[in-house]
């Protein structure tokens, strides 16, 4: 699970519990210039996640660097939440797919801050 933050003119990720510990994250920052888009896929944890990097990869739990088609994607979510993507530009990272509380209220709240 991920605590989503809102300061000033970026969005900040962390993830709790162990999940900092899998995922070899304490946060991540990211201007809202610099999101493309946020979704909803309930389907993206059948997703080939690609070479792990760093963190955490079962059957039901995927937790850390992922690359996938020469593109690094952060992933810190079950299989059991409704999976957030975010997009990105001009970042560390091409994706974010992340499990939050409340995921449909949190996408529907970046859209509305995402300039594009």
């Amino acid at each position: 699970m991920n605590l989503l933050t809102i300061e000033k003119d970026r969005l900040i990720i962390e993830p709790k519990g162990l999940d900092k510990i899998w995922s070899f994250t304490n946060k991540i920052e990211i201007p809202f210039k610099n999101i493309i888009s946020v979704s909803i896929d309930k389907k993206i944890t059948n997703e080939r996640k690609g070479i792990r990097l760093l963190g955490l990869a079962t059957f039901s739990k995927w937790s850390g660097t992922f690359i996938s088609k020469k593109e690094k994607n952060f992933w810190n979510v079950t299989r059991t939440e409704t999976p957030i993507v975010i997009a990105l530009r001009n970042e560390k990272f091409k994706r974010l797919i992340i499990g939050v509380a409340n995921a449909e209220e949190w996408a529907i709240k970046l859209n509305r801050l995402v300039t594009h």
